[in-house]
């Protein structure tokens, strides 16, 4: 029985239009996060419970789902690299962490 070797070569960057996407739709969740963070607990300017953290997250939120839906469809169109499996990873933490949240929520 032969074993056929199937060779790729693993990129940084995506190069299908859906794998950008995902990648893009991720820094946006990220970067949109980072700021959310510093401006509350840094900088102590804004709280969680005014209304911009439930735009925000409407928002956000749902960009990372969607930026996992693209990865692994830009996974399956044969782009693998190194940003589209970051993102996939990253859509599946947000979804585990909307999951759990929604269990152990006390508010």
């Amino acid at each position: 029985m032969r074993i056929k070797h199937i060779k790729y070569s693993m990129r940084i960057k995506p190069e299908t239009k859906l794998g950008k996407w995902s990648v893009g739709l991720n820094i946006f969740f990220l970067i949109v996060i980072i700021i959310s963070v510093t401006l509350v607990n840094v900088l102590g300017i804004l709280s969680y419970d005014d209304h911009w953290w439930d735009v925000s997250a409407a928002i956000i939120f749902p960009a990372s789902i969607i930026a996992f839906i693209l990865g692994i469809m830009a996974i399956k169109k044969k782009d693998p690299s190194v940003l589209v499996y970051s993102s996939v990873v990253i859509g599946l933490l947000v979804i585990l962490f909307i999951l759990l949240h929604s269990l152990f929520i006390s508010d």
